[in-house]
């Protein structure tokens, strides 16, 4: 079972650059998308094969998530928790047979980390809530995580050590995580691997430099280690200013 993520920062520019292409070119079984910035009627996809679901923002032109699946769900579910958590967008919960998908895009902590102490609660209320989905079957969370966890996956540590994406309570709350049964797949396969980042800023010609960072991910199930097949990257993908993700399942 092939499953992309990919944040697309606005699928409708994104469609413009070949979106549907990659698609077709890819053949997953499940595609995850975030940071769509569309509301319902405005994107129209003719995507032969998939049924799709989609969690609108309630601002325009802000956040959003879609899942696109050959295989047709158990059940399909748009946020989680509390009604804080329930305006954005943010989260698709797809109910298969032998697991749970979560596609996530995570709040970021914008500049001078204001959004934080939200960013905290998320943090915890979304890690109790794909404990709970555990209990029942294994999780494969993706998605934009909007955290480096390690210094080995932003190619500047040292300078962006308290910036957004790589303050210690952000990493901190994703070796919560990860301590509570979940596994990072890519490090998982890739221990040592580096320069492998999924988003570059636009400025300074960073993707062309591969100044970037790796902030999208496919967690799992720790149980799910044996079936993992590939956890990769896809820098060559073009589109937006994140590449996709990929899990391979067997």
């Amino acid at each position: 079972m092939r499953l992309i993520s990919w944040n697309v920062n606005g699928l409708r520019a994104c469609l413009n650059k070949g979106f549907l292409d990659f698609v077709e070119a890819i053949g997953a079984d499940v595609i995850c998308l975030q940071e769509t910035k569309v509301q319902a009627g405005q994107v129209a996809l003719e995507l032969p094969g998939y049924k799709q679901y989609w969690n609108y923002a309630d601002k325009k032109g802000y956040s959003g998530t879609a899942v696109f699946t050959r295989t047709e769900p158990l059940s399909v579910t748009c946020d989680f928790g509390e009604d804080i958590h329930r305006h954005e967008g943010r989260v698709i919960t797809v109910e298969y047979p032998d697991f749970y998908l979560v596609c996530c895009y995570t709040p970021n902590s914008q500049d001078e980390l204001r959004r934080l102490d939200y960013r905290m609660q998320w943090e915890d209320d979304l890690r109790d809530y794909l404990v709970s989905l555990d209990l029942v079957k294994p999780v494969v969370y993706c998605g934009d995580l909007n955290v480096a966890h390690e210094e080995i996956d932003l190619k500047n540590p040292k300078t962006n050590h308290f910036n957004p994406g790589f303050s210690d309570e952000e990493r901190g709350k994703m070796t919560e995580l990860l301590g509570s049964g979940f596994i990072d797949t890519f490090r998982a396969l890739h221990p040592d691997a580096a320069d492998a980042y999924s988003w570059w800023s636009y400025r300074a010609a960073s993707r062309e430099r591969n100044v970037g960072w790796r902030i999208d991910y496919f967690i799992a199930s720790a149980r799910l280690l044996g079936r993992i097949e590939t956890a990769s990257i896809l820098p060559e993908v073009l589109g937006s200013d994140h590449c996709p993700v990929m899990l391979e399942l067997k």
